[in-house]
């Protein structure tokens, strides 16, 4: 699923393209979303433009001049599509057609674990999607304290922790292997085992990885890509993520004793590391 970095460069393309755009008519063709598609929304956004966009954790905002805000959210398999106009050669998971003065925005998600909705803009810190997020990457308020306050009492695995929304928000499942990794940190130890040093550790490449992966245009691993078509390159600079038994950049081991880099399942989630870099 598309994560902070891959949700940062698509609400970026967006407001290349649509900044200051009318809406001139919206479709919702397919309402059962993760959440249902209000019934009124294309109602209520028809005629507004768009005045401003933003991101937070894993969700896009768009924010329209009549006092609403579109909440986007990409799931397994979301992703939008531009289009100049929309036409009757439509793709078979197109659910929600946006016609605007500069072209037309298309949402696709064949899983429909998605979801696009509507909040109004001053309350959009008290909406239920946002209200429990924990701190982003770069909030001055993530740091090696806070995590180890967090993580005090937990059993579960770290990398379990870190994909916590609560906890820091918008880390998901590529990124928490690759924080770790560089972090040096085996990823099922058990959270409360973290220390000081460790966590500070965590902080820092949190911020590093997520930096590089945005300035990368996200990884792509499976279907994801930008809306205009064109990949990320961040897969291109993993570490571990999905190179079960490869050498890790920090090791000259024998592969052929070690077996490389491991992959194991933690919380249902591929999860990957080097137990003689990662301790």
């Amino acid at each position: 699923m598309p994560e902070l970095p891959e949700v940062e460069t698509i609400k970026n393309a967006v407001q290349n393209k649509f900044n200051g755009a009318t809406i001139i008519k919206a479709d919702v063709r397919q309402p059962k979303l993760r959440e249902i598609v209000p019934a009124d929304f294309a109602k209520r956004i028809e005629g507004a433009s768009f005045v401003e966009f933003k991101r937070i954790a894993k969700y896009m905002l768009t924010k329209l001049d009549n006092g609403l805000t579109i909440i986007w959210h990409f799931g397994m398999s979301g992703k939008i599509r531009f289009e100049e106009t929309i036409t009757a050669n439509l793709q078979k998971h197109d659910h929600i057609l946006l016609q605007t003065t500069k072209g037309a925005l298309i949402y696709n998600d064949p899983r429909r674990f998605g979801l696009v909705t509507l909040c109004k803009s001053e309350s959009l810190k008290e909406h239920h999607l946002f209200k429990n997020l924990g701190y982003e990457a770069w909030d001055k308020n993530f740091t090696a304290e806070y995590l180890l306050q967090k993580f005090a009492g937990k059993k579960c695995a770290v990398k379990i922790a870190l994909l916590d929304q609560a906890i820091v928000c918008g880390i998901g499942n590529i990124y928490a292997s690759e924080i770790l990794y560089l972090s040096q940190i085996l990823p099922q130890r058990p959270a409360e085992s973290i220390n000081k040093t460790e966590a500070g550790r965590i902080v820092k490449y949190t911020r590093i990885v997520l930096e590089k992966a945005i300035a990368a245009g996200g990884s792509t691993i499976h279907d994801y890509a930008h809306p205009d078509g064109d990949i990320g390159y961040f897969q291109e600079s993993h570490c571990v993520y999905n190179k079960t038994g490869l050498r890790c950049p920090h090791c000259r081991c024998n592969v052929a004793q070690t077996g490389g880099i491991q992959k194991i399942v933690l919380g249902g989630r591929s999860t990957f590391y080097c137990d003689r870099w990662q301790k």
